[in-house]
């Protein structure tokens, strides 16, 4: 999209259910995983650039030997830096040791990152934290095996402080207030806990003290350990976690806001935020590959059970629909369609602001992700042409075979007329200046376009406007065209996200600041502060109890009205064409992805208690104007 947005991680679990042999045997290699989770974690790398770890658990290792791998990295490629390291030192143990070169059992014993049960994650920083300590996997470490926890997802909780004050409410002195910590943690307690007791079990039933661990192993129940811990959980996740000994898990989140996908064979399980990652990494048919359900989680045990358990109760399904708007890949079956069709909804509209001039306009879009929504509107052009055709042909009397062949020709003007050129850093600080480089960061395509043309340009979403304003509005005025339509497959942002996506700044969101603009213009402005003063009289409710007023100050307004005023905020006096802007309808989003709802972000209904509990502290930091985040 146009906005810059950092969103999302991607999540990658390989559990390899034969003994190394048999991969080496059949596909030639015993780093077949390894292998396996470079090719899913690139395959995702669109959801996360900031960094990038993998992590590796050995099974039936003797003591003494190491058994849990990790690498992790934030450089400016993370997904290449890591595996550039792991076949370094692959390389180097088989230069020094050539014994290791056809043995899989001293490959195993010696070479690390060489296991059974591998876990990948990339990694966007939406706290703007990237320092490599940030990066998944997490480790919390101890010397009994079971206890061992490496923890990735792909989450955000809306109720880090009350988890935090629970941690040490129980005893723990918790390193950092992170979610991921505080997770890693509370899952970690529960651990403990349920190992110690098995132990206390075990030694009453007379096994010795080395007898207990394998016997740990077998009887650990993690759903249980998971359903004591995500109790008070209140966010969006998926999150994926080994256990030292080699048991792992996948964890959904109970509304299914965060993805999360599955596959199972005899030789793997596989688990990955994205259904096509599976499919073209493991070579599998669409059906084949299965989602998780919400609230359930995917458990391998250590002896290769597989096991699908609900934790937690399922709520309303509000699955994020910026997954299939824009995040996740369009190589997806369904959301290939799913973004065609929100192009074809636009189309009414569309036309109806170009007073269904065609032939004077130019259709294109903005690379490269609005692509597919491109595609479903042009087909949708197609069609109201198709039908202006075959009535002129109709009503037409005595046409020549000239009439009829000119009448046939005509067809949507399609170009390809916004470039992006490059990602130019902003590496200067004062203000003109990095204006002036945004402003480049769009090219255009010149010599197709007429004074007398329409440019209608659409984008995924429209989130804080800047880079249209900034750019492509100049770039698209510089060609001199009549009017300028930019639409949007996405309905209007009016409310932060609080599930994994950088939306955390309500006065950044251009559809608050055009609501905040009619407000004036239509002296209603003191609206603001009686929204302000039912927001700060909520500040010591239970979640439950908050509500969102903030949709108060939208409700003034139909959506037209709203859309009208954006086109002005991302126009200036300096652009000589009208500057138009059509938004996707909630209605209609909908219906184009009919299974996934969420749609907070449009309408503020969040899915869990603690979303009402961030608009509206975000609404206070909006007006007291605090710029920390809401959660």
């Amino acid at each position: 999209m146009s906005d810059a947005l950092k969103h999302e991680c991607g999540i990658a679990l390989i559990r390899l259910l034969k003994p190394l042999e048999y991969y080496k045997e059949k596909y030639g290699t015993a780093f077949y995983g390894v292998n396996k989770m470079y090719l899913m974690m690139e395959k995702q790398h669109n959801r996360g650039q900031d960094g990038a770890g993998f992590a590796s658990i050995k099974l039936d290792t003797h003591p003494g030997e190491r058994y849990i791998s990790r690498v992790r990295s934030n450089a400016q490629q993370p997904i290449q830096d890591i595996f550039a390291q792991i076949n370094a030192r692959i390389n180097q143990e088989l230069v020094e040791h050539p014994e290791y070169a056809d043995d899989v059992e001293l490959q195993k014993r010696h070479i690390p990152y060489v296991g059974e049960v591998l876990l990948g994650h990339v990694r966007y920083g939406t706290f703007g934290k990237n320092s490599v300590e940030s990066v998944h996997p997490f480790l919390r470490q101890n010397n009994w095996m079971h206890r061992n926890l490496i923890l990735a997802g792909n989450f955000n909780m809306t109720n880090v402080n009350e988890l935090f004050d629970n941690l040490i409410r129980i005893g723990q002195h918790p390193k950092e207030k992170a979610d991921t910590i505080t997770i890693m943690e509370k899952i970690g307690h529960f651990l403990d806990d349920s190992v110690a007791k098995k132990y206390k079990q075990l030694k009453a039933e007379g096994y010795s003290k080395t007898e207990c661990s394998p016997l740990i192993a077998e009887r650990l129940n993690v759903g249980k350990i998971l359903k004591r811990a995500a109790k008070n959980f209140d966010g969006g996740y998926a999150m994926a976690g080994m256990l030292g000994h080699g048991d792992s898990f996948v964890l959904r989140d109970p509304a299914g806001i965060r993805p999360a996908y599955y596959y199972q064979d005899d030789e793997v399980v596989v688990v990955a935020s994205e259904r096509p990652v599976i499919q073209t990494v493991f070579n599998v048919d669409f059906d084949k590959v299965k989602e998780l359900d919400p609230g359930h989680a995917i458990i391998t045990k250590k002896s290769g059970k597989v096991k699908i358990e609900k934790i937690l109760e399922p709520t309303e399904r509000k699955a994020c629909s910026f997954e299939r708007i824009y995040f996740s890949r369009g190589s997806d079956a369904e959301i290939y369609q799913e973004r065609k069709t929100l192009g074809k909804l636009l189309m009414p509209k569309v036309l109806e602001t170009i007073n269904f001039d065609t032939k004077n306009s130019v259709f294109s879009y903005i690379p490269n992700t609005a692509e597919s929504s491109f595609f479903g509107m042009i087909e949708s052009v197609e069609d109201f042409l198709n039908k202006r055709k075959t009535k002129a042909i109709i009503e037409g009397k005595d046409l020549s075979e000239e009439q009829v062949t000119d009448i046939l020709k005509e067809r949507p003007r399609i170009e390809k007329i916004a470039i992006k050129d490059a990602k130019l850093r902003t590496f200067i600080t004062e203000d003109s200046s990095r204006d002036d480089l945004v402003e480049h960061v769009y090219d255009v395509t010149y010599g197709v376009i007429k004074n007398t043309d329409n440019i209608v340009i659409i984008d995924d979403s429209i989130v804080r406007g800047t880079t249209l304003k900034k750019s492509i509005i100049r770039m698209l005025d510089r060609l001199h065209p009549k009017r300028i339509v930019v639409v949007s497959s996405a309905p209007q942002i009016r409310y932060p996200d609080c599930y994994g996506i950088d939306m955390a700044n309500l006065g950044s969101l251009v559809a608050f600041r055009a609501m905040l603009s009619l407000l004036e213009d239509h002296n209603k402005y003191h609206l603001v502060e009686e929204v302000y003063n039912k927001c700060k009289a909520q500040v010591d409710f239970k979640d439950t109890k908050v509500q969102n007023f903030v949709k108060e100050l939208y409700d003034q307004f139909t959506d037209d009205e709203i859309s009208n005023k954006i086109a002005v905020l991302i126009s200036d006096d300096t652009i000589n064409a009208e500057v138009h802007t059509i938004f996707q309808s909630v209605e209609n989003l909908n219906k184009a992805c009919p299974k996934n709802l969420g749609d907070w972000y449009f309408t503020g209904n969040y899915p869990t208690p603690g979303g009402n509990r961030v608009v509206n502290r975000a609404f206070i930091n909006f007006y007291e104007g605090n710029n920390q985040r809401a959660y």
